[in-house]
């Protein structure tokens, strides 16, 4: 007979995660057919800068999950472009100090089975629709544009955790997806460490990434994330 670990049980969840975050990509293109390349990463400088995300969750069963996501993301980058660039409907010149933001908001509900599990193991697998709320600005003190896109994603979702110790346990969460048209993932890596029977607090790396190559835009983008959690049951 097989048994799920104590520390999956519970009926609530809810877990903060915060950290610090950098760009490893931004490359826009918009139009994507008729715009100017450009990335945060080479073009810009981008900034590191601090993230925040929480997740609630419910098991009505002990196979089943359901799981709330809110996590805003926003980077931003500074510089200037060494040649005209044509963003949106503006054309930016060259050698003028510009501002750029990459807006990443993204809210995902998620439903999981519980696969295979034992006393120190258990997997997790169902599906997420994934809502992305994403805005790309470019401004100088004279011109600014910005192109934003609201839509839903259907993504694969999964969840490995193994206990290594009584108290310590290593973590692979995340959702994914891979098409012709782009790609999503979003997947976390951690280790996490029981305070009390229902705390526990982990450190871990996040990493996000994905985008999209058609007509209306070009845009690939990876973020990092160095994630401190906070996981309380109730």
């Amino acid at each position: 007979m097989i048994a799920a670990p104590a520390w999956a049980s519970n009926a609530f969840e809810l877990e903060l995660e915060g950290g610090s975050l950098w760009v490893g990509r931004a490359d826009v293109r918009i139009p994507g057919d008729e715009g100017t390349r450009f990335t945060f990463t080479d073009d810009l400088d981008a900034d590191r800068t601090g993230f925040i995300r929480a997740r609630l969750g419910w098991r009505p069963a002990e196979q089943h999950s359901l799981l709330l996501t809110i996590a805003p993301l926003k980077a931003d980058a500074s510089g200037s472009f060494s040649r005209d660039t044509l963003f949106n409907e503006t054309l930016f010149p060259r050698d003028v100090p510009v501002n750029a933001s990459y807006r990443f908001n993204n809210y995902r509900l998620t439903y999981r089975y519980r696969a295979w599990a034992t006393t120190d193991t258990s997997v997790e697998l169902g599906g997420t629709l994934f809502v992305r709320d994403a805005k790309i600005t470019v401004e100088t003190d004279e011109l600014r544009d910005s192109d934003s896109d609201l839509g839903l994603v259907p993504l694969i979702s999964f969840r490995i955790a193994h206990r290594l110790r009584p108290a310590l346990s290593a973590v692979i969460d995340g959702d994914a997806l891979l098409a012709p048209q782009g790609r999503a993932i979003d997947v976390l890596s951690a280790l996490y460490a029981d305070v009390t029977e229902n705390v526990r607090v982990g450190v871990g790396y996040r990493i996000l990434d994905g985008g999209a190559d058609n007509d209306d835009v070009y845009t690939f983008a990876r973020f990092h994330h160095l994630s401190f959690l906070l996981h309380g049951r109730f």
